[in-house]
């Protein structure tokens, strides 16, 4: 029912019907005829692409498969917007039925983007689709301008940030409207549920178990292992690690650092067995943050038979 497929006024009958057949047994099977019936050339490539994900899908017999299988076989060629809705699935799972609100928001970093506010020490993280969304139409609160002077161009926009004390019942009535404030500023809260997270995402798909937890600071003589959380923080930590200078704007990008542990270290390759490994994320220079879950999943040092 995504607007890329459901029927318009336009629609012709072949697409209409199509529809209606995929809508009744979404394995169907579509053949390049019923496709180039279509009257709209658009029409026929958005269901190329979507029945392609589909096929690779049922080809891959889980969620998680057809996730990981985007990284692994080098060349992720299906829309970024597929990506999400497949890690939306598993981090909607690995939260399960947890009543967190803390964890549950710190989730929905692992699906969408965010825009980063750092305002009197506090790392504040709101949706950047509802940012960008109500800082069109203006005239939303205070917070709203912290969140503009994070890069966002409007007037004022309004959001709540989640706190210890009214968190669930803010977070839960709304959660759905990816309206609320994660603070992930180090020792509150969020940046702990971000961690708890990012180790349940790791089990779920390694079945390694592995302890993640914030740090201010990479002070390891024997450092032989980091994955960064997003782009940014990759090229970042490759800088730091081959002691290669490092502007002062792209220190300022960092927003947090993490030391993972393997719980069995005989997970992890021989040559850097029971070392820690650390992580980074970042925002861009215009203060947008894409964490992206599946470098913990393909990047860490495991063991080949593992």
């Amino acid at each position: 029912m995504r607007p890329e497929v459901a029927p318009i006024d336009e629609s012709c009958d072949a697409e209409r019907t199509l529809h209606a057949r995929l809508m009744e047994a979404p394995r169907t099977e579509v053949t390049d005829a019923d496709i180039n019936a279509f009257e709209d050339p658009d029409a026929q490539e958005n269901y190329r692409v979507v029945l392609s994900f589909r096929d690779r899908l049922i080809s891959a017999g889980t969620v998680e498969a057809a996730y990981l299988s985007l990284f692994r076989e080098g060349g992720v060629n299906v829309p970024p917007l597929f990506v999400d809705q497949l890690a939306q699935a598993v981090a909607r799972h690995v939260v399960g039925q947890s009543r967190d609100p803390f964890r549950a928001r710190a989730a929905e970093l692992l699906f969408r983007e965010q825009q980063a506010t750092l305002h009197e020490g506090a790392i504040l993280l709101g949706d950047k689709e509802v940012v960008d969304m109500l800082g069109a139409s203006g005239g939303f609160g205070n917070l709203g301008k912290l969140l503009v002077e994070g890069g966002v161009q409007a007037r004022e926009v309004e959001m709540d940030v989640l706190l210890a004390d009214t968190a669930a019942e803010m977070y839960w009535p709304r959660n759905e409207k990816f309206d609320t404030v994660l603070d992930v500023t180090f020792s509150r809260p969020g940046l702990d549920a971000l961690c708890r997270v990012l180790e349940t995402w790791v089990k779920h798909f390694l079945e390694a178990e592995v302890s993640i937890q914030p740090v201010q600071q990479i002070s390891d003589e024997r450092w032989v292992w980091h994955v960064g959380l997003d782009a940014e923080a990759t090229a970042l930590l490759n800088d730091l690690y081959e002691a290669r200078e490092v502007e002062e704007e792209c220190l300022e990008r960092l927003l947090s650092l993490f030391r993972l542990e393997f719980k069995d270290p005989s997970l992890m390759r021989a040559d850097v067995a029971g070392r820690a490994v650390y992580l980074a994320l970042c925002m861009t220079e215009d203060k947008r943050v894409r964490l992206k879950p599946q470098n913990l999943l393909v990047n860490l040092p495991l063991a080949q038979e593992a």
